[in-house]
């Protein structure tokens, strides 16, 4: 069973094509980088693969759960973890990861010693009775990916998860993430960030302009591209692919504009 599935995913502003015919077919135990340039319909597409947003045409689905018909099937699914979460700021760190379990309907018995391990495991034991409000930015970031994570979800949504992070905040991040996609759950995984794209996902899917451009391993986007920045089949960063299929600059005019 698939765990992140769209077909034919559309979403339309008037005349403006935000997402533009998405197909996605993402199986357990994978994290996949989706990349793409301001504008090219991210936040889009994560908004309809998590229901946030109703889909002009097309359709997702969870873990085999439709993500329209099933909603809460589909939601008690996957966690998700926003660029800038919305936390609450008068509750303590603990009383936060206890409200996100009743919202998943945990039951309290297995609540308590599941947000205690998320605690330790996120290095905010020692801060767990202050105020969110209190948190650092980095934090925060890690209670929100707690409480993302506190009824063990299959399939997790994050984006740009360690932008402002100190290098030991996100190097723990990224272990996290290995380690459950080794358990077996997926992560898909939004980010501007391509040295992390490169050296942390197994697959990538680079979006423009609302449509899926390329998608695939390293060797698979590399054998997509014409030719490499040396000029030779298959060479070429994470960075050179991106920019050609994406439309980057030219650097050549650019150089010339500012001699």
């Amino acid at each position: 069973m698939l765990a992140i599935e769209a077909a034919g995913l559309r979403k339309t502003y008037g005349a403006v094509e935000a997402v533009a015919g998405v197909d996605l077919a993402i199986g357990p135990g994978e994290i996949v980088g989706f990349l793409g340039p301001n504008g090219a319909g991210k936040t889009t597409t994560i908004k309809l693969l998590t229901g946030l947003l109703r889909p002009s045409a097309g359709r997702a689905a969870i873990l085999g759960h439709d993500v329209q018909r099933e909603p809460v099937a589909a939601k008690a699914c996957f966690g998700y973890v926003p660029d800038t979460p919305n936390l609450y700021g008068k509750l303590r760190g603990r009383e936060f990861l206890r409200f996100m379990a009743r919202l998943y309907r945990i039951p309290p018995a297995e609540a308590e010693p599941r947000a205690a391990e998320l605690l330790r495991v996120f290095e905010l034991w020692d801060a767990s009775n202050d105020l969110v409000e209190g948190y650092s930015h980095g934090m925060q970031q890690k209670l929100a990916l707690a409480g993302a994570l506190v009824h063990d979800p299959r399939a997790l949504f994050l984006v740009e998860p360690t932008v402002g992070l100190d290098p030991r905040s996100a190097r723990l991040i990224k272990d996290i993430l290995l380690r459950l996609r080794d358990r077996g759950a997926t992560v898909f995984l939004s980010t501007h960030i391509l040295e992390i794209a490169e050296r942390l996902c197994d697959r990538l899917v680079i979006i423009d302009k609302g449509r899926i451009v390329a998608s695939g391993t390293m060797a698979e986007l590399r054998g997509q591209v014409a030719a490499g920045v040396d000029g030779e089949r298959g060479a070429g960063s994470l960075e050179d692919i991106f920019l050609r299929l994406t439309g980057g600059a030219d650097y050549a005019e650019l150089a010339a504009v500012l001699r």
